[in-house]
């Protein structure tokens, strides 16, 4: 893995962590902040409502300065805003932290693409934003479990204290490993950033993203009743589960960037029939606990296969003001985790089983796909410039 890369996973590791630790310290934040738990999951939602509202604005705000100290100015609020939320003194404060904290996570994920994709040769640039998502990944695997065990023994203003440390150590390899003049704005500043988000085939990179991961949350939201009801695994080892999940993600998003650079829209028109059929045998066979385990890594993996393919896909297709919309995508990817939820909600609030959940999901798979086949065939018409490289 490249040096500057490197760095930008370590920060990725940092962020994913922030992000997804809360989910295993509720009760203990919930104990200690003298609230329900219902409204200390509203941490979860208002931190991804922190990466939705502030992409734009961060990306527009920072879209003609230089890339690496706008990437350090990031990840530098993870620092100050995991401080915060280790030293919150009520339920207020730590909201407002988490979602201080959010406010700069699509811009990074989006900035910090744009710039792993100029550090390698244009055949290798879904491999290197791959890379970079990689330490996200890897968060689930490694830094979640680990943060919320630290939490459990020590309290759970410690995991958030360990989360600044990691920050300080990706604000320093980036201030050390990332090039000076790495992928410099273009000459056009916020306007032409803006001006690119006028092209059809931006939006619809988008739209595949946001269907995509609404068709994973739509059934992942409900995953431990699903497997404790319908699979009838102990709660235990839906932890297990969970973690065989991650390990797909990590491994999928490698596979992913590979094949991307190999064949771009194929992989994302292929992975999400797959995607789709594989809803399907988890409504038919999620009763099996071995095939529901199976499933689930096979999930993990398939959802992020498609993950550096359209990030690649919304850079080239926005190539001469990309940063805005590579941030833009990353909360695509969030409202469809908001939206999925809700959906999923809806669907069991009107009756639908835990068992026939997944078929909400092979839709939500399958409308993705039909987005997709449509930007492929106006690419025949009018391709975008990752044509060329990738296809």
């Amino acid at each position: 893995m490249p040096l500057p890369i490197l760095a930008l996973a370590i920060a990725s590791f940092c962020i994913g962590t922030t992000e997804f630790v809360i989910m295993g310290l509720l009760p203990e934040v919930a104990a200690d902040l003298r609230v329900s738990i219902p409204s200390a999951g509203l941490l979860v939602t208002g931190y991804a409502l922190g990466v939705v509202f502030g992409a734009p604005i961060v990306a527009m705000a920072t879209a003609h300065l230089p890339r690496k100290p706008v990437l350090v100015g990031l990840a530098a609020s993870f620092v100050v805003g995991n401080l915060f939320c280790a030293i919150a003194p009520d339920y207020w404060t730590l909201m407002a932290a988490r979602v201080f904290t959010a406010f700069g996570h699509g811009a990074f994920f989006g900035i910090g693409s744009v710039v792993a994709a100029s550090l390698v040769p244009r055949n290798k640039r879904a491999s290197a934003m791959a890379l970079m998502f990689a330490g996200l990944t890897l968060s689930n695997i490694l830094g979640v479990p680990a943060g919320t065990a630290l939490g459990e023994a020590f309290g759970w203003r410690s995991t958030f204290i360990a989360v600044v440390g990691i920050g300080l150590i990706s604000v320093a390899a980036i201030a050390w490993l990332v090039p000076s003049d790495v992928a410099e704005p273009s000459g056009g500043g916020l306007r032409g950033e803006l001006r690119v988000l006028g092209r059809l085939q931006v939006w619809l990179a988008m739209l595949i993203a946001s269907l995509a991961s609404a068709s994973l949350f739509a059934v992942f939201t409900y995953i431990k009743p699903y497997l404790t009801d319908v699979s009838g695994l102990s709660t235990s080892a839906v932890t297990w589960v969970l973690l065989l999940f991650g390990a797909g993600m990590t491994i999928g998003n490698i596979i992913g960037g590979r094949l991307a650079d190999w064949k771009l829209m194929p992989t994302v028109i292929g992975t999400l029939l797959l995607m789709a059929v594989l809803f399907v045998g988890f409504m038919q066979f999620g009763a099996i606990a071995s095939v529901a385990i199976g499933i689930v890594f096979l999930w993990g993996l398939l959802i992020f296969v498609v993950v550096p393919p359209l990030q690649i896909r919304v850079v080239e297709a926005a190539s001469e003001g990309p940063n805005l919309a590579a941030t833009l995508n990353q909360g695509a990817f969030n409202v469809g985790n908001a939206s999925g939820a809700w959906i999923g909600g809806v669907a069991l609030s009107a009756g639908v089983s835990y068992a026939h959940l997944p078929l909400v999901g092979a839709v939500l798979a399958l409308l993705a796909v039909t987005v997709a086949v449509l930007s492929q065939a106006l690419d025949r018409r009018a391709p975008v410039p990752l044509q060329a490289a990738a296809e």
